[in-house]
């Protein structure tokens, strides 16, 4: 034993063979996100801007999914993690709630539900799961 050799609490825990490291699960969950932001610019563009509440908040969704996106792939802090569950959760928890009972006035039941509904909600649910993941796994190995 040399005094260059690292002590054993000075290595890093390596991850087991064939589990994703918790980059994967910040990429899958910052492409949630982005998935979920990007769909709700396009539904902005294609008529909700032009909605009482909903039309800024699907703007507000889509310029705040963006930068969360960077802030989860860059900074590698549990507060973009975070966010990114939060994110997901509450965008899926808006849809379910117009679904259902209305959300803002706007009332959009399931069996009206299109590709952009059916993508945002597979989004949300990656970016929450991703996000819970990395965020699970890095307080696991630290």
């Amino acid at each position: 034993m040399s005094i260059m050799d690292p002590l054993p609490h000075d290595t890093p825990p390596k991850a087991q063979a064939g589990t994703p490291t918790a980059a994967v699960w910040r990429w899958f969950g910052a492409t949630g996100v982005f998935v979920s932001a990007l769909v709700h610019l396009v539904l902005w563009f294609q008529g909700y801007r032009d909605i009482d509440v909903i039309g800024p908040m699907f703007l507000l969704n889509a310029g705040g999914g963006v930068v969360l996106t960077v802030a989860i792939i860059v900074w590698r802090h549990w507060l973009p993690l975070l966010g990114g569950i939060g994110f997901g959760v509450l965008t899926l928890t808006a849809y379910l709630l117009s679904a259902t009972v209305g959300f803002f006035g706007v009332l959009s039941p399931f069996e009206f539900a299109g590709t952009p509904e059916v993508i945002a909600a597979m989004a949300d649910v990656t970016a929450a799961v991703g996000s819970g993941a990395a965020l699970w796994r890095e307080r696991r190995t630290s």
